[in-house]
C-alpha cells in the first residue's frame, strides 16, 4: 500500500500519516526524516524536536534526506516525513532524478505513507530557484498522486480522501 497526504503547513500531515502507518504496520514500523539540519535553523531543529517528542517510541526513526532507496527494505511500513524536504535537499539533481528514486521506491513491496506540503496554491515565485522548487514540488505531487493508491488532502487534522 502506498498511501500519499498533503496539505498545508501545520494542517495536521504527520498527525493524520502516522495513524496510517501505524495501522498499516505489522511490526514497528520505520520514520523516516528527510530534514537536512546542515541548514542550522534553530526554528526547524525546535519543529524536529516536536515531532520526535509525538511520535515517542512508535516508530523506528531513519534519518536519510537524499536517497531514499537505500533505506526502504521489502515487507516493511515507512513513514516518510517528509518530501518536501526531500525536493530541497535534492534540488540540484532536477526533477527527472528525484522522479527516478520515486519510481524505485514504488517497486519495492512495502507499506509507504508520504507526507508533502502543499505550496502550490499561492502566486509565482519572483525568485528563479524559487519558482523551480515550487514547480518541481507540484510535478512530485502529481506523480505521488497518480502511483499511490490512496491520495489524502488534510486540513486542520481533517482528512478527506480524494483517491
Amino acid at each position: 500500500m502506498k498511501s500519499f497526504y498533503f496539505g498545508g503547513q501545520k494542517s495536521g500531515k504527520t498527525s493524520c500519516a502516522s495513524a496510517k502507518a501505524l495501522k498499516l504496520a505489522t511490526s514497528k514500523p520505520y520514520y523516516i526524516a528527510t530534514y537536512d539540519n546542515s541548514y542550522k535553523d534553530e526554528a526547524m531543529k525546535e519543529r524536529v524536536n516536536r515531532h520526535i517528542k509525538q511520535r515517542g517510541n512508535e516508530f523506528i526513526t531513519i534519518e536519510e534526506p537524499k536517497d531514499l532507496t537505500k533505506v526502504i527494505k521489502e515487507n516493511e511500513t515507512y513513514l516518510i516525513d517528509c518530501i518536501t524536504m526531500f525536493i530541497l535537499n535534492n534540488m540540484p539533481l532536477g526533477y527527472e532524478e528525484m522522479e527516478k528514486q520515486l519510481q524505485k521506491l514504488f517497486s519495492i513491496n512495502c507499506n509507504i505513507v508520504f507526507i508533502l506540503n502543499d505550496i502550490n496554491n499561492g502566486v509565482i515565485p519572483i525568485e528563479k530557484y524559487s519558482r523551480e522548487f515550487v514547480d518541481i514540488s507540484g510535478l512530485i505531487g502529481q506523480f505521488l498522486a497518480k502511483n499511490c493508491d490512496e491520495v489524502i488532502e488534510v486540513k486542520y487534522c481533517l482528512e478527506r480522501k480524494l483517491k
